[in-house]
């Protein structure tokens, strides 16, 4: 692991609930770097995995990164003060999005397992910056590894067994995505969210069964009944 300090940073005013994953958006991972340590450019994360798997540590884990922006997670708003943020080494939508290597995959699950041990937080909180921030971000996107991290404990897995329809109204589904954590003040930018995320094969952002039936599962296995 590598210290490469930003300035960019300031004090928690909550404890550490959340983990956010992000990529970097950028056309290197040098060049990601200089600008998380640039004061000019006002943002910070406390990590970077660059695609070889190296690690490099920027913001002290007890510090407030800037890394989330606006953001809503199950009603927190201040999520930088209550999350560690990763970001990945990809050029992203912008530049050239790319699948990620397996050896940038095994060292981001390696420290988010960390991270979760340290913190206790739970699986459900460990998102993408586009889970916080439907209406701005797409990152870490439709081909991050999602389902490496959930064998491991580390995500929740996406639901694929015992998928009922419940046949829910598009204003109903909305209403079951914000009791899952998503902010839906973008109704459509929320569903795509909720797609890269879990059905990431198809994110045109149209609410279907199959949409309809992972949330079900989901609200099932994680809020303990009927959301609406």
């Amino acid at each position: 692991m590598i210290w490469t300090p930003s300035p960019n940073f300031g004090e928690r005013t909550l404890p550490v609930s959340i983990l956010v994953l992000h990529y970097t958006g950028m056309q290197s991972g040098p060049a990601a770097i200089d600008w998380l340590a640039n004061p000019a450019s006002g943002v910070s994360a406390h990590y970077v995995v660059d695609e070889d798997g190296q690690v490099i540590h920027m913001v002290r884990e007890e510090q407030r990164a800037h890394h989330a922006g606006k953001s809503n997670w199950r009603g927190i708003t201040d999520v930088n003060s209550a999350s560690i943020g990763i970001e990945i080494v990809n050029p992203g939508h912008e530049w050239g999005y790319r699948p990620f290597p397996s050896e940038q995959m095994e060292a981001v699950a390696r420290l988010s397992s960390e991270i979760l041990q340290t913190y206790s937080i739970e699986p459900r909180n460990v998102v993408g910056h586009s889970d916080i921030a439907p209406a701005r971000k797409e990152d870490p996107g439709e081909l991050f590894d999602w389902e490496l991290l959930a064998k491991l404990g580390i995500a929740v897995p996406r639901p694929k067994k015992s998928l009922i329809d419940p046949g829910w109204s598009d204003a109903s589904f909305l209403l079951a995505l914000s009791r899952y954590g998503y902010d839906i003040t973008d109704g459509r930018a929320a569903v795509v969210a909720f797609q890269r995320r879990f059905r990431p094969e198809d994110i045109g952002g149209m609410i279907d069964g199959e949409c309809r039936a992972i949330l079900w599962k989901l609200l099932l296995e994680y809020e303990g009944g009927q959301p609406i």
